[in-house]
């Protein structure tokens, strides 16, 4: 494990928090459409600001490419952040410079100040050592607690941590914990259920779980690919046909490793994938050659949560379904609120499958919901993450 902000002393101190608040603002309003970034991020703040620090947070938003861009600028972030804490949070208009030393000689113990959208420079995604140095030195220790980046070798969640020293912010803690338990210490039985359109986006993954669960279910777009490897027909449905043969690999590979595959057994079935199709249940025997796969059918859904009830850990990444489209949602809704009502410990992965439990107001009932997507399929691919891997280890 990594040193947290738990084991240093930081009264007093500058602190440079990494933070992911690259939250979702509405195009015209401007206004925060879902917080829940913000929120994951507290309780490092809090601490920090209890403990008495000088606290300087830093954070992207959006894809400016290196330009200031206006709309993308964290003004609404700290009014929002303010309101959560019930602190004043100070900002200032770059992230790096004459203004931002200055404002950071300004902060008292126990205050807070928000750095511009580092994206703004060209440096920080680039890695540029020039940008992570005028970072560096604001600040006598450095934090991470971006869990959503993690995965990416930026000058702020990895430059500045080679010239800081450098330790995990209490959500990048948790992340850590939790989703390193589903590798090596998670109570059996253990299923990984997991959807979204593509097998080639999961092969890794799958490769390393399959000796760690006991059983694997697959919905999603990507079902599609593994019914057709098995010589089902999948109508219109997209396959990736170039990984045919790797899904029956992957099949035999969980037969030798004793895990449970399940496949859908029905699916629903539409003209065309928008909100006016004409839409059926059918097996999966019997899909019409002129109509597209859009969701998990109910005999699946039951099916599906007759397994995952004798669970005692649940990892869930991806829909099941065009979960965009009301009623190819169902198969999507169903596992979300049957993972927030089962007695196991459940983990989703970041990225859509967050914002479903988000959006369906269940994440208070999910043991853990990761806050980073991509990091989070990284990190269970069995890969090292840049932004980790530079922190300080206990």
């Amino acid at each position: 494990m990594k040193k947290s902000i738990r084991d240093i002393e930081v009264t007093g101190k500058r602190v440079l928090v990494r933070v992911d608040f690259n939250v979702p603002l509405d195009p015209k309003t401007n206004e925060i459409m879902d917080d829940s970034r913000i929120i994951a991020a507290l309780p490092t703040i809090w601490y920090l600001v209890e403990y008495r620090a000088k606290v300087i947070l830093c954070s992207h938003l959006g894809r400016p490419d290196g330009q200031v861009v206006p709309s993308l600028r964290m003004t609404p972030i700290a009014e929002r952040l303010s309101q959560l804490t019930n602190l004043p949070i100070y900002t200032v208009s770059d992230s790096i410079g004459p203004k931002v030393t200055s404002a950071v000689e300004k902060l008292k113990n126990g205050d807070t100040l928000l750095l511009e959208n580092l994206r703004f420079h060209p440096g920080e995604e680039d890695n540029d050592p020039a940008f992570a140095k005028a970072l560096a030195e604001l600040a006598d220790i450095y934090v991470d607690d971006a869990f959503g980046t993690a995965h990416r070798a930026h000058a702020s969640t990895y430059g500045v941590a080679k010239l800081l020293p450098a330790y995990a912010g209490l959500l990048l803690e948790k992340e850590l914990r939790v989703l390193g338990n589903l590798l090596t210490n998670a109570q059996h039985p253990f299923a990984a259920l997991l959807g979204g359109a593509k097998v080639s986006d999961k092969i890794e993954l799958i490769n390393n779980m399959l000796d760690k669960v006991n059983i694997l279910l697959i919905g999603g777009g990507m079902a599609a690919t593994f019914l057709k490897a098995q010589n089902y027909a999948v109508g219109l449905s997209s396959v990736e046909e170039d990984k045919k043969e790797l899904a029956n690999q992957l099949i035999a590979a969980a037969k030798k490793n004793n895990v449970e595959l399940l496949l859908p057994i029905d699916v629903i079935v539409a003209d065309a994938i928008n909100d006016l199709s004409k839409y059926a249940i059918a097996p999966i025997s019997m899909v019409p050659a002129n109509k597209f796969i859009v969701d998990i059918g109910p005999q699946t859904i039951e099916l599906f949560t007759e397994k995952l009830k004798e669970c005692r850990t649940v990892f869930w990444n991806g829909p099941m379904g065009v979960y965009e489209i009301p009623q190819f949602s169902r198969g999507t809704k169903s596992m979300a609120e049957l993972l927030a009502n089962i007695s196991a410990t459940t983990v989703v992965g970041g990225g859509s499958t967050a914002e479903i439990i988000t959006e369906m107001h269940l994440g208070f009932k999910i043991t853990h919901v990761s806050t980073g997507g991509g990091a989070s399929m990284s990190f269970l691919e069995g890969k090292t993450l840049p932004g980790v891997e530079v922190l300080m280890d206990e």
